[in-house]
């Protein structure tokens, strides 16, 4: 996570995997990272990325007069350490304790691509650092999951 608190701008160097691939080819790793973590959530387990954990979170939504209905929705919770660092705001969301956290398994998620694991996991490392420094830079930063 550490990594992921920068003072600097990142440099070209820092991102060797982003500068071979080509954008439709990015687009299919985030596309099997995010089956991947669709899949943990199905299962209520929390998938923690580096920069936070997506995980499914117990809320409440208003009905009729007042009555609330107990409901599940998924949710990207920015790691605290990171809010701190960069100064962030967020609705404040906690992982039940109940709920198993784990990483993403890169071997996995490569079985669903034609790269292998290190080039999945390097592209999903230098993407983050990419958000990192966009949230330094105070920049808005859009992520679309299915």
């Amino acid at each position: 996570m550490q990594k992921y608190l920068l003072y600097s701008s990142v440099e070209a160097e820092e991102l060797p995997t982003l500068k071979e691939l080509n954008t439709i080819e990015i687009c299919k790793i985030w596309s099997a990272m995010s089956r991947h973590i669709y899949k943990h959530l199905l299962q209520k387990k929390a998938v923690d990325i580096g920069v936070g954990s997506f995980a499914v979170v117990p809320g409440h939504a208003t009905v009729a007069e007042g009555k609330a209905l107990p409901i599940e929705r998924p949710m990207f919770i920015l790691n605290k350490s990171l809010k701190m660092f960069y100064n962030l705001e967020s609705e404040e969301a906690k992982i039940p304790d109940e709920t198993p956290v784990v990483h993403p398994d890169f071997e996995a998620i490569s079985a669903t691509t034609h790269f292998r694991h290190e080039i999945v996991q390097h592209c999903v490392q230098e993407t983050l650092l990419c958000f990192a420094e966009a949230l330094r830079d105070n920049k808005e930063v859009e992520f679309s999951f299915r």
